[in-house]
């Protein structure tokens, strides 16, 4: 049986309890890879999504193009991501994951999944659908 929040504030400090408990397991699941959680998110968004401008990567990241900037530069020094002249317009710049940023971004996925997989354990198929369906009218 699952205890009722008492009112709106105790829901909320809930929500967030489980946030920082996500945001803590999703940390020390990037650690073997030494990679920051925003580093790991543009990762994700290069595989999904192709090559793309910084521009395009800062919009889909929703940071500061300085900020996605700056994600990009430490990605490229550690050979994770490359610069390369757009063909469509030579100002332009484009980027892209490389061959070892795709096998970190492979080995990052792996390891969120059994880690949500742990996480999420304790629900069965109905609680795990309704909470995916409560979480979607959140975000949205």
């Amino acid at each position: 049986m699952t205890a009722e929040p008492a009112s709106d504030d105790s829901l909320a400090e809930t929500f967030w309890a489980v946030a920082r408990r996500l945001r803590r397991l999703s940390k020390d699941a990037l650690a073997p890879w030494d990679v920051t959680p925003g580093q790991s998110r543009a990762l994700g968004v290069l595989v999904r999504n192709g090559e793309m401008r910084p521009g395009a990567l800062s919009e889909q990241l929703r940071i500061a193009p300085r900020s996605a900037t700056e994600v990009v530069d430490d990605l490229e020094v550690r050979g994770l991501v490359e610069r390369a002249p757009d063909p469509a317009d030579r100002r332009a710049t484009l980027v892209r994951v490389t061959p070892r940023g795709r096998e970190i971004a492979d080995g990052i996925r792996a390891a969120r999944v059994a880690e949500a997989e742990g996480f999420f354990r304790g629900l069965d198929a109905h609680d795990r659908t309704e909470l995916a369906r409560i979480l979607g009218s959140l975000r949205d």
